[in-house]
């Protein structure tokens, strides 16, 4: 917020940051005041900078926030862990008196949860030694629920941080024992207990909805860690009984859709949270199976809880390719590693593209050569070329295309039959190769600075076609090319600086077109920066070095390196922050930018923009400060 000694209050999100309105608070701040004088707003004001933590910045180190007033820890979904013990060590768990001491140590790293069935030996004595019972001298290990209430508290508690094959003593107090009352005849009132207990083994039981509504038992662990989405074709063997033992349905294999579901909606919730050849037994209470009614077509009676269980065979991953949902692609095949084509990349498929009645249209790369086209050159149609991006070496995909990404409102006359208007269309496109362009680390640098003038004049054609995002990819990739330029000779430096202030310019108008208001911002402040020290002499020069240690040390190097009065800068970071309405900045930005070139007519039109922006939104603040006084006074 900047307050002016005139009493206007103009609120603001950032010292021009180019991604000010979306800092994030932490617990901690660097806070900086200081009076600015003689600015260019001929104003006295005081400006008060708060900066918060955000993305771009390494910390050297984190706080602990602390936790809401009556919050617990397993709320927040904190793991229970006890403390680090060697063996012979005895500590304290948690604050009410419960003691471990370990006898030996456990296998890896995971502990039992709440829910899970666990099976344990134990001995139990009093402190004098007195033993009150023993699953080892009946040579059957003991099986229960763990956090249900089962047992006493501090078995509850003090499991929870036992790994597989572990062995420890606890000494329970009477508070998380029997208490006043003990258990007759063997424990008497107010006794501490102790418990040898080694844990042997126990079975992942999950409450899938945090609502008791469905407990998943893992029987035969899973693949890797992914697990379907709501898009994605699952492949499930189950079979449902009634807990009385009847199997009501069963099947040895059906494919679905997850977000349509199938059955009943247990089982596609449980489904989201499987991996591949995961098997599970569920218990599903009515609300996630048949509800009230039940089904009499599968002879389920009313408020039934269910039985089922469930095996993930296998899963086709389904995605949207663009964000309006109208290029769908799904994973036939999976690929190899982890590259993918980028724009520019030459790509080699096999392919068939059909019409939705079946039709063949095209059919390339199987019976002849490898069909071959580089991708973003709008060889192919739009949804083809977004989607090859999104493959991997190897990989089969199944791809629906919506008309606004395939041949339109025209249609089209291809190979082996013609599209007709408004067709959606579907290819199943291999990717058997792709090269991408030559890397930037692969060039000298007067090929750096060749392949960066390449692709700035690509953008500007395609920018003046109106194609403002494919223009915006060409700008990016050329400063890519000479970002580093550590090695350059002097002479090349000048015509990488100047290569860079052009592309970061050109970008910019695009992400105006674009309506990307806040990358506007970043890529004008790469061209220049408000130097806070023609604001107020040597005191902005202190602020100004705090500013750039605390903020803008990732890229305040590169941004001094180049034009700080470049005016085109200047007027197009003004455009962004109007749209942001980071008002203030958008002043300074103008006035910065008349002072340079007075008779600049775009920045003088502009002014007057932000100048009926600025009556429009003072008049906001009064009505709303006005109405908020008015109901303080009553």
């Amino acid at each position: 917020m900047v307050k002016h000694l005139d009493g206007a209050v103009r609120h603001t999100t950032g010292l021009g940051h180019p991604d000010s309105s979306r800092w994030l608070e932490r617990s901690f701040s660097v806070v900086i005041s200081a009076s600015l004088r003689n600015c260019l707003l001929d104003k006295h004001f005081s400006v008060s900078f708060s900066f918060e933590s955000f993305g771009d910045l390494e910390m050297d180190e984190d706080f602990d926030m602390p936790l809401a007033d009556g919050m617990m820890e397993d709320e927040l979904g904190i793991p229970d862990e006890g403390p680090v013990l060697k063996i012979g060590e005895e500590k304290e768990i948690g604050k009410q008196g419960l003691k471990k001491k370990l006898l030996k140590e456990g296998e890896g790293w995971d502990t039992p949860e709440s829910g899970d069935e666990v099976e344990v030996h134990y001995t139990g004595t009093l402190l004098d030694g007195s033993k009150f019972d023993s699953s080892r001298d009946r040579g059957t290990p003991f099986k229960f629920t763990l956090g249900q209430g089962q047992v006493i508290k501090g078995w509850d508690l003090g499991i929870k941080t036992m790994k597989k094959g572990e062995n420890a003593i606890f000494t329970i107090p009477p508070d998380l024992a029997y208490g006043e009352s003990g258990s007759p005849p063997k424990i008497p009132a107010n006794a501490i207990l102790q418990f040898d207990v080694e844990l042997l083994s126990w079975t992942s039981v999950k409450d899938i909805c945090k609502d008791g509504g469905i407990f998943k038992k893992i029987l035969a662990d899973g693949e890797k860690w992914e697990n379907p989405k709501d898009l994605d074709e699952v492949l499930v063997k189950y079979e449902a009984q009634l807990e009385d033992g009847t199997t009501i349905a069963k099947s040895d294999g059906v494919e679905y859709t997850v977000k349509e579901g199938h059955f009943c909606p247990a089982i596609s919730k449980a489904v989201k949270t499987m991996k591949k050849g995961e098997k599970v037994l569920l218990s599903v209470k009515p609300q996630y199976g048949f509800g009230e009614a039940g089904e009499p077509n599968y002879r389920i009676p009313p408020n039934a809880t269910l039985n089922i269980t469930l095996e993930l065979v296998s899963w086709k991953t389904v995605s949207e390719v663009t964000d309006d949902k109208k290029v769908i692609k799904k994973i036939l095949k999976e690929g190899e590693g982890y590259e993918r084509p980028d724009e520019g990349a030459v790509v080699k498929v096999r392919l068939v593209g059909k019409l939705e009645d079946g039709t063949i249209f095209i059919n390339k790369g199987h019976d002849d050569e490898l069909y071959e086209f580089k991708t973003d050159e709008e060889q192919v149609i739009d949804g083809l070329d977004k989607s090859v991006m999104k493959m991997k070496k190897g990989e089969v995909a199944l791809l629906t295309i919506a008309p606004e990404y395939a041949f339109g409102s025209s249609g089209s006359n291809q190979d082996l039959a013609v599209v007709p208007p408004d067709s959606t269309v579907c290819y199943e496109v291999e990717m058997v190769s792709f090269e991408k362009e030559k890397g930037s680390w692969d060039m000298k640098t007067p090929e750096k600075i060749e392949a960066a003038g390449k692709k700035k004049e690509e953008g500007n054609a395609l920018f003046k076609a109106g194609k403002y995002e494919r223009a915006s990819k060409r700008y990016e990739k050329a400063v890519r090319y000479i970002d580093y330029d550590s090695t350059f000779s002097e002479e090349e430096k000048k015509q990488a600086k100047a290569l860079k202030i052009t592309c970061n310019l050109n970008d910019a108008a695009c992400k105006l077109k674009l309506k990307e208001y806040k990358k506007v911002v970043n890529l004008c402040t790469k061209v220049q920066l408000f130097p806070v020290t023609e604001l107020c002499g040597a005191s902005g020069f202190l602020l100004e070095l705090a500013i750039s240690h605390v903020i803008w040390t990732p890229f305040v190097r590169q941004v001094l390196e180049l034009d700080s009065k470049n005016v085109k800068a200047l007027y197009r970071r003004a455009q962004a922050y109007i749209h942001l309405v980071d008002l203030d900045f958008a002043e300074l930005d103008i006035k910065k930018a008349l002072e340079i070139d007075p008779e600049n007519r775009e920045v003088k039109l502009e002014y007057k923009v932000l100048k009926e922006k600025v009556k429009e939104y003072n008049k906001k603040d009064a009505k709303f400060y006005g109405n908020m006084f008015a109901k303080m006074g009553k």
